[in-house]
């Protein structure tokens, strides 16, 4: 279950995050939008289950951001958080999956991400308001969506070269340029990790750009890539690991 967290106060943000790394359960946080139209752009471009959607934002109130992501072809289940929880009534009108009391807590977020979760694997999300049901996105992500200058900008996860962590944000590096995400090294390794290989504690490069190794003048090892200039570095314990695999793909046949 990919969930999407939406709220113009960073603090609160960071509150959810921060639940969400502490429940157990199959669900990862795809990313996080400051406003409404972000929060759109987000679920446009990449595969979103769920939105945990500020009821009361700038701009654009978090009702009409709900009435907005019903109209996509695959809309997400919702829900919606305001300092006094709204009625029954408001909720319904408001299409939301449910809604929760601001500061959200522990208890019932936990108990509102294991209904849906339970619902998407019976490969429908009801949400209150909407007739027919939600359908989840089948399969992962095709590409990786980020925040710049004010547009959203996208990368194909098959032009990734490697991904590196810097504090709370991860830098995806692609022939174009470079994303910053604000997800955890992880997270992409669970979800791509036949794809790509941790070569260090802060660092997955793409299997298929990875070429070699080489050792430094200091006896360290340095990845190297196709179609990037940049060496990293790879610590010792990675060091077996991508000497198996590059092992392993030598000898596998040619088609």
């Amino acid at each position: 279950m990919r969930i999407l967290v939406v709220d113009d106060d960073s603090s609160a943000r960071d509150q959810l995050r921060h639940l969400l790394a502490e429940f157990d359960g199959d669900h990862a946080l795809a990313g996080e939008a400051a406003d409404g139209w972000e929060a759109i752009s987000c679920c446009r471009s990449q595969p979103i289950d769920l939105v945990l959607l500020d009821a009361r934002m700038p701009g654009m109130s978090g009702t009409e951001v709900v009435r907005r992501l019903a109209q996509l072809d695959a809309p997400p289940a919702v829900i919606l958080m305001a300092a006094d929880e709204p009625s029954t009534s408001a909720v319904t009108g408001s299409q939301g999956a449910a809604c929760l009391p601001k500061p959200v807590q522990r208890e019932r977020l936990e108990e509102e991400l294991a209904r849906i979760s339970r619902q998407l694997n019976q490969s429908a999300v009801p949400v209150v308001g909407v007739e027919s049901p939600v359908a989840p996105y089948p399969g992962r992500r095709r590409q990786i969506s980020a925040r710049y200058r004010g547009q959203v900008c996208t990368a194909p996860v098959r032009d990734i070269l490697f991904l590196r962590a810097d504090q709370k944000y991860v830098a995806i590096r692609h022939p174009g340029g470079e994303l910053l995400v604000d997800e955890s090294l992880r997270t992409f390794e669970q979800e791509f990790g036949d794809l790509f290989v941790r070569i260090h504690r802060n660092a997955l490069v793409a299997r298929a750009r990875l070429v070699g190794l080489e050792k430094t003048g200091q006896g360290h090892f340095q990845a190297r890539l196709s179609d990037c200039d940049e060496r990293l570095p790879v610590s010792r314990r990675h060091v077996a690991k991508v000497r198996r695999w590059l092992r392993e793909r030598t000898l596998e046949p040619s088609e």
